[in-house]
């Protein structure tokens, strides 16, 4: 079966309900469900389920906020060239491509993702790495978009050699979702563009609830960890998705049997038509502190917000450290308050 990209597809597997503001919700973003996704919906409980909540459209996202932006991290803000974002000082993003093998309904670049995406042309792409050449303070690129796994393996791996030759770019990472909702990709000769010659090369996994990670995804990311791409997990906080305390246990205990070290949980962005998904901050902490007592460090990822406006992720996890004058207060990971000296 293709991916499914409208909305006629998608009501031909049951997974609409009649409503008119669906039309308006799929013009606001690009529509893809792959077959791997599709076969993990309990079309039994459509309205709560957390692999359909990404990716089926949702008559929720035509109620826009005064708060939500369409450039919620302000990418524009900080790109001197097309395809281009540099935020921080030693490190750019490079998005040479707008297209996904699935378009998450939570997207914070929703406005821009999608076929007829705009894709850098050679002589943009060029530009990029003149920049990149430029200036030395770059120590680490990180390939996005859209999904830089979407380019064909040949694609990948000159882009991959052209920033292995830059000396200064010690770092190459790239960002994903092929591995878990399209691991059919994950072929040999895709391994083997991964892999420069002299930088190195750091994988980071999308995943949201432990249910993407069938045998065939824990199988492309086995491929991956066996070829020795380190691999590290971003997640989404999502209401109704992984918005409680056993869901996120079991996806970052699932994650870390895949070989893959839990990096971020984001909180969500202020995208367009997504307040749907929002949780309160002290909702995610709760979440956090409640984590800190399940699971070891290596299955914790770090909470962060992306401070709207292009200030970069700061993390917003909970405090264990109280404000006694005379010693700290420290709490323990299950709740307990201790005295110690300052």
């Amino acid at each position: 079966m293709p991916t499914l990209r409208t909305l006629q597809e998608l009501d031909r597997e049951g997974l609409l309900s009649p409503d008119p503001r669906l039309a308006t919700a799929a013009q606001s973003m690009a529509i893809a469900i792959t077959p791997e996704m599709l076969a993990l919906i309990d079309h039994g409980d459509l309205a709560h389920d957390p692999i359909a909540r990404q990716f089926v459209p949702s008559p929720a996202e035509t109620e826009v906020s005064a708060d939500e932006l369409a450039d919620p991290i302000g990418d524009e803000a900080r790109s001197p060239v097309k395809g281009l974002v540099h935020r921080y000082p030693d490190r750019v993003l490079l998005k040479p491509l707008h297209v996904c093998p699935v378009y998450c309904r939570f997207c914070f670049r929703r406005e821009k993702v999608g076929p007829g995406g705009e894709a850098l042309s050679a002589a943009e792409l060029e530009a990029a790495l003149a920049y990149i050449r430029a200036h030395p303070e770059i120590w680490e690129v990180i390939l996005t978009g859209g999904d830089p796994l979407m380019l064909a393996a040949r694609r990948l791996g000159e882009l991959i050699a052209a920033l292995d030759a830059i000396p200064h770019v010690a770092v190459i990472r790239v960002h994903s979702r092929v591995p878990v909702v399209d691991p059919g990709r994950v072929m040999e000769e895709l391994v083997a563009s991964l892999k420069p010659r002299r930088a190195s090369l750091w994988l980071g996994i999308h995943c949201n609830h432990a249910r993407e990670l069938t045998p065939a995804a824990r199988s492309a990311l086995a491929r991956l960890a066996d070829a020795g791409i380190p691999l590290m997990g971003q997640t989404v906080l999502l209401h109704g998705v992984n918005d409680d305390v056993e869901t996120l246990e079991a996806l970052m205990r699932a994650l870390v049997t895949c070989r893959v070290k839990p990096y971020y949980l984001h909180h969500p962005d202020l995208v367009r038509g997504t307040g749907h998904f929002r949780v309160s901050i002290e909702h995610g902490q709760a979440l956090m502190k409640a984590l800190r007592g399940r699971l070891s460090g290596l299955a914790q990822p770090t909470y962060v917000l992306d401070v709207p406006g292009g200030h970069g992720k700061v993390p917003i996890g909970p405090a264990y450290l109280g404000d006694d004058p005379d010693a700290m207060v420290v709490e323990d990971a299950f709740g307990a308050r201790h005295r110690y000296p300052g």
